[in-house]
C-alpha cells in the first residue's frame, strides 16, 4: 500500500536556521525519493531521511510506520534511537572538557576513574576516543556470558562488567579493535571530570544551545520519549515483530533524536556554532598506533571514500534500528538515514543519495566480488571429541558453558543462549555457528590435559573458559 504524501518536484532550499521547520515533509527531491520508494508504505515499518547541500535542506522525509501497533507514520521530526552514530558526541565531549583543561587525553584513565583494572600498560581516554585501549566490546562480552541484546543493559552494568575484566586484548595503542566499552568509559571520565551525569553535560553542552529539543542520551530505558519510534525485525515469514530496546550504553549508543534535531547537527560541521573550527577540526585526527599506522578512525567518525570523493561519518546498528550518517565536505553534502527496521541498508541508501547530487564527480563504480576463504573442517572420532567434554567457567564474565560431544561436531550448551555447534578445523580448534562463539581453542596443560577454552570473536578476545568437571 502506498501513503499519499506530498511533494514538490523541483528542488527546494530551505535555510536551516533562523526559521522553523515546515510540518511534516518537505522539502522533497525527485531523486531521494525514488531511494526510498520501497518504503513509501502504511504496513511496515521505514526510515526517516534528511540531506543538507551547501548549507540548506534539500529533503527531508519519513516513510514507512514508527509504530505497528497504532500506525503512526514516520515523519522527519520521528525519535529515532541512532546506535554508534552517537560516538562522535561522546568525543565532542572530550573535546570539550580538554579545551578547557578538565580532561587530559593522554593521561592515564585510572587517574579520573580508580575503579578501572591496574591493566599491564596504561589506557589513555585518546585510546578509548580511537578502539586502541585493548578493552574488550561489551555487546560480544555479555552474549558470551548469557546476556541477550533485548535484555536491560544498564550504563551501570557495563562499567561493572569492565571492572572485572582480567586482561586486555592486547597492549595499549598496538591495535584497533572496535570497543564500545570503551565509549562507556569515556562516558564515566566525562562524568567524573565535569562534575554532571553524562545526558546533564551533552544536554546543555551541546544539544540546548543547537535549539536540538528532541535529542538526548537516555540514561533510563523506562522514559517515556513523544515522538519515539518503534524498533522491527522481519521473520522468517516475512511478518515484522518488534525488537526490544532496553539499553542505556551512554557515549556508544543510546542517543534518542530526529531527523530535524540531526540536520541542525550536520549544519554544525558547517558553522562551528559548538565546539569552534580548531575542535571541529580536531574531530577528525586520526588515530595513530604505537608503530605509527595511522587509522581511519578519527572522534566518532570514521575518515574514507566514496567512489573518489573523501567522506566522514559513522553507522549505527541496535535493536531493529539501522542508521547511517555520512558527509562530503568537499561537496559540503551531509546525509543522514535512520531506519527503524533492520533489513533497511542505511548506508546503501546514503550513498545511493549522495550519488543523486554527486554522481558527475564521482569516479565510475565497480563491482568488487571478495570471497574469504574458510577453513575446511577436520574429522574427529566420537572418542577425540568426548575429550572435550565439561564444565568450562570464566570468571571474568560469571558464566559457564557445558561442552559434549554429539554426531561429529562438540556442542557447547549455556542456560540462556541457544546451543552452539562447534565443528573442528584444527588441532584443538573448533569453528561455532554462534555469533558469539565464533572462534573455540581449547588449551592444555604441560601433561596434556585440556585445562579451558579461550573464546575468540571480532571483538573480543581469548576470553578464558577454565575447565571445571571433566
Amino acid at each position: 500500500m502506498t501513503m499519499v504524501r506530498s511533494s514538490f518536484l523541483g528542488l527546494l532550499l530551505i535555510p536551516l536556521l533562523g526559521c522553523e521547520m515546515e510540518e511534516g515533509a518537505g522539502p522533497i527531491h525527485p531523486g531521494v525519493e525514488a531511494v526510498f520508494a520501497d518504503l513509501d508504505r502504511d504496513d511496515a515499518p521505514g526510515a526517516a531521511v534528511g540531506v543538507l547541500l551547501n548549507g540548506e535542506v534539500v529533503h527531508r522525509a519519513g516513510y514507512g510506520i514508527a509504530d505497528m501497533d497504532h500506525g503512526i507514520p514516520i515523519t522527519p521530526e520521528t525519535v529515532f534511537d541512532i546506535a554508534s552514530i552517537s560516538k562522535q558526541f561522546g568525543a565532542m565531549a572530550a573535546l570539550l572538557l580538554e579545551g578547557e583543561g578538565l580532561i587530559d587525553l593522554d593521561a592515564d584513565a585510572r587517574s579520573y576513574v580508580p575503579e578501572l583494572p591496574d591493566f599491564e600498560g596504561m589506557i589513555t581516554p585518546r585510546h578509548l576516543v580511537h578502539h586502541t585501549s585493548g578493552i574488550r566490546d561489551w555487546p560480544h562480552s555479555m552474549m558470551l556470558g548469557g546476556v541477550t541484546y533485548t535484555d536491560v543493559i544498564s550504563f551501570e552494568q557495563i562499567l561493572r562488567m569492565l571492572y572485572q575484566q582480567e586482561d586486555l586484548d592486547f597492549p595499549p595503542g598496538s591495535e584497533y579493535s572496535y570497543s564500545n566499552t570503551g565509549y562507556n568509559l569515556l562516558a564515566r571520565i566525562i562524568e567524573v571530570q565535569s562534575g554532571e551525569s553524562f545526558r546533564e553535560f551533552t544536554d546543555e553542552r551541546i544539544f540546548e544551545p543547537l535549539g536540538m529539543s528532541n535529542t538526548h542520551f537516555s540514561d533510563n530505558h523506562l522514559e517515556i520519549v513523544p515522538g519515539r519510534a518503534e524498533s522491527y525485525a522481519p521473520d522468517e515469514e516475512g511478518a515484522y515483530q518488534r525488537v526490544l530496546n532496553q539499553l542505556t550504553a551512554l557515549a556508544s549508543s543510546s542517543l534518542n533524536t530526529s531527523i530535524d534535531d540531526f540536520l541542525v547537527w550536520m549544519r554544525n560541521y558547517e558553522t562551528g556554532q559548538i565546539g569552534g573550527e580548531e575542535t571541529l577540526e580536531g574531530m577528525l585526527v586520526q588515530g595513530v598506533l604505537n608503530d605509527g599506522e595511522v587509522l581511519s578512525y578519527a572522534y566518532g567518525l570514521t575518515r574514507g571514500e566514496y567512489r573518489g570523493l573523501p567522506t566522514f561519518g559513522h553507522g549505527g546498528s541496535w535493536a531493529g534500528f539501522r542508521t547511517n550518517f555520512v558527509r562530503f565536505p568537499e561537496q559540503n553534502l551531509s546525509v543522514a538515514v535512520f531506519c527503524n527496521v533492520s533489513d533497511c541498508d542505511p548506508a546503501g541508501r546514503a550513498r545511493s543519495v549522495a550519488e543523486v547530487f554527486l554522481e558527475a564527480e564521482m569516479i565510475p563504480a565497480l563491482d568488487r566480488d571478495s570471497q574469504q576463504q574458510e577453513q575446511e573442517p577436520v574429522t574427529l572420532s566420537l572418542a577425540q571429541l568426548r575429550e572435550y567434554e565439561g564444565w568450562y567457567r570464566s570468571a571474568e564474565l560469571d558464566s559457564s558453558y557445558e561442552v559434549v560431544a554429539d554426531e561429529g561436531k562438540l556442542t557447547a550448551l549455556h542456560w540462556r543462549n541457544r546451543r552452539a555447534n562447534l565443528t573442528p578445523i584444527g588441532n584443538d580448534e573448533f569453528r561455532g555457528d554462534a555469533p558469539w562463539l565464533p572462534l573455540v581453542r581449547f588449551t592444555r596443560d604441560v601433561s596434556g590435559r585440556l585445562n579451558a577454552f579461550t573464546a575468540t570473536g571480532s571483538r573480543v578476545r581469548n576470553m578464558v573458559f577454565e575447565r571445571r568437571r571433566p
